[in-house]
């Protein structure tokens, strides 16, 4: 069973999760935003195994550079936006410096790609590339878990209009993937309450 913990960081209020397994001294995470002090607090005693992102804006990545050096863990991330992190223009701190200030990390240990297996704290998260967010944006499906960052939100989808965003995108990756899934699936979205596939599926006004 997959044991999910959620922290809402930063001024963005994003969602970090915090996953164990069967071994509740193994961890991973997802998406630690801005303002870590509480997740990291919770890590103290744990061993992180990986930090999953789900894409690299900014407020999804803020916690990355002080986790990975205090964990000695490594950072996943899809090749698009390989070069976000370490670049304060792409990942959007250097565009919203009343809410951050320019944010540059070392790059991701790993890449992403569609359909890969992570075999993480005894689970395996498969890996969905669900672009129009932004160009690299990944959904991690565990079970009947989904964490789905910036692209499916309770009532509500992912912005297009920033940088590498396309709203044709955006719906074709929840259509045809994401609302591909069981209707029991739920959805840890990287922002607001969790939600179902089938309860979107039949509810989200912006996925006709």
């Amino acid at each position: 069973m997959l044991n999910i913990q959620t922290f809402c960081l930063g001024p963005l209020q994003t969602n970090a999760y915090l996953l164990t397994g069967e071994d509740p001294g193994r961890a991973v995470i997802i998406d630690p935003g801005m303002n870590p002090g509480a997740l990291i607090k919770k890590i103290e005693p744990l061993e992180i195994e990986a930090i999953l992102l789900t894409h690299a804006h900014f407020d999804h990545m803020g916690g990355v550079d002080e986790i990975r050096k205090l964990k000695n863990c490594p950072v996943y991330l899809h090749d698009l936006e390989a070069d976000w992190l370490e670049n304060p223009k792409l990942n959007g701190s250097l565009n919203w410096p009343q809410v951050s200030p320019p944010l540059s990390t070392a790059p991701a240990e790993f890449g992403l790609d569609e359909g890969q297996k992570l075999e993480l704290i005894g689970h395996t998260f498969t890996v969905y590339h669900t672009p129009g967010h932004s160009p690299g944006s990944v959904s991690f499906l565990c079970g009947d878990d989904l964490f789905s960052g910036d692209v499916l939100f309770k009532l509500g989808v992912g912005r297009t209009d920033l940088y590498g965003g396309r709203e044709r995108d955006l719906l074709d990756s929840i259509r045809n993937k994401l609302f591909t899934f069981k209707d029991e699936v739920k959805v840890y979205p990287g922002h607001g309450p969790k939600t179902t596939i089938g309860y979107e599926r039949a509810h989200n006004p912006y996925v006709s």
